[in-house]
């Protein structure tokens, strides 16, 4: 069956890049349907054909997608009515060209053979200006793709090229997904005209990116690495050379039950920094505590159990579920409907509707803390209705486990009602929103500089702790109360 469609690449600009097969292909064409006129190297093309374009569909439609959409169609459609049509697109027809994958899609299902003609794609002038590999890991992106996206898809360890960058608007939308991940002042580079007469380079911070008045179709963005190591997956790496048979003898030692201290010491680390306000600490702790999760990780990886992409694959389709308002066509009117939905999609996991009964709190770890543990059972068992309807509730059953606490008549039963009484207060915590674990170790961060206090001193007195008097410790923990507020 003879060639229905014929795709060619115009190459990216410059006349003298368009390839020998693709200007023989268009001289011999009777007519040539362009993507759009928009194209430097257009009035060098061979003068016999008939030269048509699909610019007008760009002001017929509202998006670039229902334009493509057409212009697919319209093509698939001609080349039904004709013995053939040649459908011409800039650059390279494989790179960057929605329409070309419509196209190719549409004609397959329809039995229409289809030919691409290769072309210079926009790539090798961009690189040459760059003077950049793009085999040294080279990363490509579509501007109008990254725009859409709350967090950049790249590692900020590898170089990045951000293609169709054509206005301010979408610079200005590149701009703000980019800084999810880069700092404001992280050098960039604008290429413009790349292989034209007109090319220009221009470096600047990347919160500059959309005050350039001079952006068009033929505007790239070249982002290069961080100036030091700081991805995901530059993290693993470090963490893989240290278990390698070459890497350090401690840590090829270690198993996951070795790390189980260091794991939940970087935990609380992390809650203190958290306690104190301290966004510098809060940086460093999280780097460190994600060096355990690496940790086990890799542990994992190298007994053949799971890898990281494994879990965190895991945690991302159970968002995603868990969350239908957002992904999916569920509305959610606020926070408790969200929780409510929650728990029923969890119950759904577990598959409770078979004869088998699991419990919802059956999730809570019971290595948890003691106080977060009871706060997670009573926000668990509030979203399905099991909760007093006001506060005033949880302060009369408080009071009420406090006299029963008074009357116990022995060990046992006081330490009963002890455990009673903590849990009416992390209930109360929970009603104001409060976290009982946060407030206790905040208690005992007071209790500690008021107590320095107190010890300072005596130690500036030349005397022991036990022989001062109990009116002056509380003379002196009343001051370093003072000096707090």
């Amino acid at each position: 069956m003879s060639i229905r469609i014929t795709i060619v690449g115009l190459g990216p600009g410059d006349p003298g890049l368009i390839t020998r097969e693709a200007w023989a292909t268009l001289e011999s064409a009777p007519a040539v349907y362009l993507r759009t006129r928009q194209h430097p190297g257009l009035d060098a093309l061979p003068p016999g054909p008939e030269y048509h374009s699909f610019d007008a569909l760009y002001e017929q439609h509202a998006s670039f997608e229902e334009v493509y959409a057409e212009i697919a169609r319209q093509v698939v459609a001609l080349a039904r009515e004709e013995s053939g049509v040649v459908y011409v697109v800039p650059g390279d027809p494989s790179m960057g060209e929605t329409t070309v994958r419509l196209i190719v899609d549409q004609a397959q299902a329809a039995e229409l053979p289809v030919r691409l003609v290769a072309g210079v794609s926009f790539l090798e002038p961009t690189c040459h200006a760059l003077g950049c590999d793009p085999f040294d890991g080279l990363q490509i992106c579509d501007g109008t793709l990254l725009a859409q996206r709350l967090h950049p898809p790249l590692d900020p360890d590898v170089p990045a090229l951000i293609v169709q960058v054509y206005n301010r608007q979408m610079a200005a939308d590149i701009k703000m997904t980019l800084l999810g991940l880069y700092p404001d002042e992280h050098l960039i580079r604008l290429v413009l005209h790349a292989g034209l007469a007109s090319q220009s380079l221009r470096e600047m911070p990347l919160y500059e990116l959309d005050r350039q008045d001079d952006l068009d179709h033929l505007s790239s963005v070249y982002v290069p690495p961080m100036p030091a190591p700081s991805s995901l997956s530059s993290y693993q790496e470090v963490m893989a050379r240290l278990r390698a048979p070459n890497g350090c003898p401690w840590d090829r030692e270690q198993t996951h039950e070795s790390l189980r201290g260091s794991l939940l010491e970087e935990t609380y680390e992390v809650l203190e920094a958290l306690d104190e306000g301290d966004m510098a600490s809060l940086c460093e702790e999280l780097g460190d505590l994600l060096l355990q999760i690496l940790f086990h990780a890799q542990i994992a990886t190298e007994n053949g159990d799971f890898r990281l992409v494994d879990s965190m694959g895991h945690a991302i389709e159970k968002l995603i579920r868990r969350h239908p308002h957002v992904f999916a066509e569920e509305e959610a009117e606020d926070a408790q409907a969200v929780l409510l939905s929650w728990e029923q999609i969890k119950r759904e996991e577990r598959g409770e509707q078979a004869e088998a009964f699991t419990s919802m709190l059956a999730s809570i770890s019971t290595a948890l803390p003691a106080l977060a543990q009871a706060l997670a059972i009573q926000h668990r068992v509030a979203r399905v209705g099991f909760d007093w309807p006001a506060v005033d509730g949880v302060v009369t059953k408080l009071k009420e486990e406090i006299d029963e606490f008074a009357q116990a008549p022995d060990e046992a039963s006081r330490a009963a009602e002890l455990g009673d009484l903590l849990f009416s207060l992390v209930n109360l915590a929970r009603w104001y929103d409060i976290d009982p674990e946060s407030a206790l170790r905040e208690a005992n961060l007071r209790f500690r500089r008021r107590f320095g206090h107190i010890e300072a001193d005596a130690h500036r007195k030349g005397m022991a702790l036990e022989e001062m008097s109990m009116s002056e410790m509380d003379e002196l923990w009343e001051q370093a109360k003072s000096d707090e507020t």
